[in-house]
């Protein structure tokens, strides 16, 4: 992980199936071929059974095919007053840190009628080179579009210490809402929300107190409001100095009117806290335990729950779409979803603990270690023969 490489570098602006088998053990296992709710709790609770009372066996569509059901995300705060955004119309990046001198007169160019200066960095996620902008969340609010400034999740997370990432990048390296992914050299990030910000070059945003514990240069970002397609380049390119760079994200207001009316309109959306699909869910959780499969994680929400579509309770008290017991979920449910509540019944806290549960039982160590986490779950090695095989027809599956 690198604090600031060359900014002209980090800166380059101008830019299964319905039913699968697999062969374990000699018995063919049939993904989807029944909904039993097992149970799980502490290594010192006894083996429980499959309830009695069990759905009719019904054909699963493909796990990326399947949405996980939960309430919708009502603390965040929707419906407050709308925030008045100035949009960014240049973004540069100086070779070093913009005094306070600078500042002011970047303000009193032609034009400009708002100036920002923010931290900004590379890293490394998980081998993926980023870059991003570390900003104080109420500072940097009315700088993003409007569906970004009015979901007050996405500076919710900011605030928690999340990766808020722009949505091009989210598509470009293939990152999955509410995974966490591992800075070389620093913290593991949770990717909390995916937001189109309008900034050409960066892949997201980080809180400024995040931004300088990974060593982040500290104001070297300038974004300007003003008039759309007025502000000077040139102008802010020599108050920057030698090595600065400007990217003009007002662009298509400078060009002849018969090409503007050829450009569509940019994309804006804003994607908070949940993944959208079971396959993405189970794919997202994984990353919470190092070393821990996805397709682990959704063979037991099969033969759990048929992914969430027979959630008890089971006979033994067991809830949810993961069979959680309520005093193991007393210790084990999580916030997956960060809408400030351990929901035993959705889908998008359970299976993120039912990862945490196996990796406290060294799942992530595989082999041995791994057949015993998914005999905690549940006491029963048929069990865990039939997870690991159901596992392993979805690793072919989803190849």
């Amino acid at each position: 992980m690198s604090g600031l490489p060359s900014f002209r570098a980090v800166m380059l602006m101008v830019a299964a199936v319905l039913v699968v088998t697999a062969a374990a053990a000699g018995v063919v296992i049939v993904l989807d071929q029944d909904l039993v709710g097992t149970t799980r709790g502490t290594a010192q609770e006894p083996v429980r059974r499959p309830r009695p009372q069990q759905q009719a066996q019904t054909p699963a569509p493909r796990l990326d095919q399947m949405v996980p059901t939960a309430e919708p995300v009502k603390d965040f705060g929707e419906g407050g007053p709308s925030v008045t955004v100035t949009p960014p119309r240049v973004l540069a990046v100086a070779a070093g840190t913009v005094p306070k001198q600078t500042r002011f007169r970047l303000g009193e160019l032609a034009h400009v009628q708002k100036v920002i200066v923010v931290d900004a960095g590379a890293v490394k996620v998980s081998g993926t080179p980023l870059n991003l902008l570390a900003v104080n969340p109420a500072e940097f609010r009315s700088w993003t579009p409007q569906p970004v400034a009015d979901q007050p999740a996405v500076w919710s997370a900011l605030t928690r210490g999340e990766l808020v990432a722009d949505a091009a990048a989210m598509r470009k390296y293939g990152m999955i809402l509410g995974a966490y992914y591992q800075v070389d050299g620093g913290p593991r990030l949770r990717v909390a929300a995916s937001a189109s910000l309008g900034l050409h070059g960066v892949d997201g945003i980080i809180s400024a107190d995040l931004g300088r514990s990974l060593g982040f240069a500290q104001g070297v970002a300038v974004l300007l409001h003003g008039k759309e397609g007025k502000i000077s380049q040139a102008g802010v390119k020599k108050l920057l100095g030698k090595g600065s760079q400007v990217v003009l994200l007002d662009a298509a207001a400078r060009t002849p009117k018969r090409q503007q009316q050829r450009r569509q309109p940019a994309e804006q959306q804003v994607t908070v806290g949940r993944p959208r699909s079971y396959l993405e869910l189970y794919k997202a959780a994984a990353t919470r335990c190092p070393g821990l499969s996805w397709t682990v994680l959704a063979a037991i929400g099969q033969v759990e729950s048929g992914h969430g579509r027979n959630n008890g309770p089971s006979s033994a008290g067991a809830l949810g779409p993961m069979q959680f017991m309520p005093a193991t979920w007393k210790h084990y449910g999580v916030d997956g979803d960060g809408d400030g509540k351990k929901d035993i019944w959705s889908p998008y806290d359970a299976v993120p603990a039912a990862a945490d549960y196996l990796c406290a039982n060294k799942a992530g160590q595989g082999g041995e270690r791994l057949r015993k986490a998914i005999w905690f779950y549940n006491h029963s090695w048929d069990y865990v023969n039939k997870v690991l095989a159901i596992a392993d027809a979805y690793a072919k599956a989803y190849a």
